[in-house]
């Protein structure tokens, strides 16, 4: 048995999720897991972090390089295990920057390393995407390999995140493995609960806000006109795309004047753009579709998803053994653990790669050496 621990840092920006795993072969077994939430601070300046200077920047990725290694240190307080008892940890970062169309193909992800190898004593591995960008890839979805690890040997399934960012992978006995970002997931809804409250919401609890809303039909067909819609996979996307100017463009300059409403047809949008990206790009129909991600917890978006996907069976992975929030720090545990085995930890077909590739860059750390302290900034939250 080998433990890893994966680090994520979502596009919802509300926190650092880390999850510790024992691995046996092709088995696995979830230790622990918690999502610590970034201070309200924290939160506004990854929203706005593509208004940072260069030392804004800079400085950002060492914060979250501070705040993803406290809470990999406080799940391991949690499972009392101790840090030399954990092969290696898998971090994602945070992408402030995604952007595989642009002239110069780029993605950018924050959390520095090096500072999570100092802080736990651990070796890290981390900037995954960047190998499957060199190769010709978009970069984007990786989890598709720790899916197609779970599910690739049952029936046709699709997998579908629902983090700020939505996206889907099917596999499945036979098949070769479909993954791309069908587009929206919480981002809009957390947008529109953002700005309704006046920051007092990070999100649309529950659904309850769509909840009270009425469609407009029209703003869903004109969001569902968008190009990125009619992009056939490998295809990824980010905040860049879908934020408040894509909502100014669609609603008017005065969006958020339409209140529930505006919640409503989002919710809606995001769940009616992953079912009809669905019947335009997958090959085969899923005998089933297993939700992970923070949007399992809004009702209203499930609930749509659900009406929209029928016959095909809707259930979280809750339902399979793993939280909700669980599934993408246990996939980059994964991809870590095969990484400083050698193994490959990547599945071309979802990316558009020019083929496979050993994924992630190690910061090493040498076995018994004692994690460092953290530093004083973090008691006043943040340098900024």
């Amino acid at each position: 048995m080998t433990l890893a621990l994966g680090l994520m840092s979502g596009t919802s920006c509300d926190g650092a999720s880390a999850a510790l795993v024992a691995f046996r072969g092709r088995r696995f077994t979830l230790l622990a897991f918690r999502t610590v939430p970034y201070p309200p601070p924290v939160t506004a300046l990854l929203h706005r972090a593509h208004e940072l200077t260069t030392a804004g920047i800079s400085q950002l990725n060492i914060l979250l390089g501070e705040l993803l290694a406290s809470a990999a240190r406080a799940l391991l307080r949690q499972a009392r295990v101790s840090p030399s008892e954990v092969a290696v940890i898998g971090s994602h970062g945070h992408t402030v920057y995604h952007g595989p169309h642009e002239p110069i193909p780029s993605t950018l992800q924050l959390g520095e390393p090096a500072v999570i190898a100092e802080r736990t004593g651990i070796p890290v591995v981390a900037d995954f995407r960047m190998r499957d960008l060199a190769a010709g890839g978009q970069a984007a979805p990786l989890v598709p390999f720790f899916d197609d690890h779970l599910f690739g040997g049952g029936p046709p399934r699709a997998l579908q995140n629902l983090g700020g960012i939505a996206n889907a992978a099917l596999v499945g006995r036979g098949l070769t493995p479909l993954a791309f970002d069908t587009g929206p997931g919480n981002c809009l809804i957390d947008a529109v609960a953002r700005r309704l409250s006046r920051g007092r919401r990070a999100c649309d609890a529950g659904g309850r806000l769509a909840a009270r809303g009425r469609i407009d039909h029209a703003a869903v067909r004109r969001m569902w006109r968008h190009p990125y819609f009619r992009r056939p996979p490998p295809k990824s996307t980010g905040r860049e795309l879908f934020n408040d100017a894509f909502l100014a463009e669609m609603f008017g300059r005065r969006w958020w004047a339409r209140g529930a409403d505006a919640a409503a047809t989002v919710t809606y949008f995001t769940a009616y753009s992953i079912a009809e990206s669905y019947r335009r790009f997958l090959p085969v129909q899923p005998r089933e579709v297993i939700v992970s991600g923070g949007g399992v917890r809004n009702q209203t978006l499930m609930r749509h998803l659900t009406a929209l996907l029928h016959p095909v069976p809707v259930r979280s992975i809750e339902r399979y053994g793993l939280p909700a929030q669980a599934k993408e720090p246990a996939a980059f545990a994964f991809l870590a653990l095969r990484a400083i085995r050698g193994q490959m930890n990547h599945l071309p077909s979802t990316t558009g790669a020019s083929g496979p590739r050993l994924l992630g860059s190690l910061t090493p750390q040498k076995r018994g050496q004692t994690p460092s302290v953290h530093p004083s900034f973090l008691r006043g939250l943040t340098p900024f």
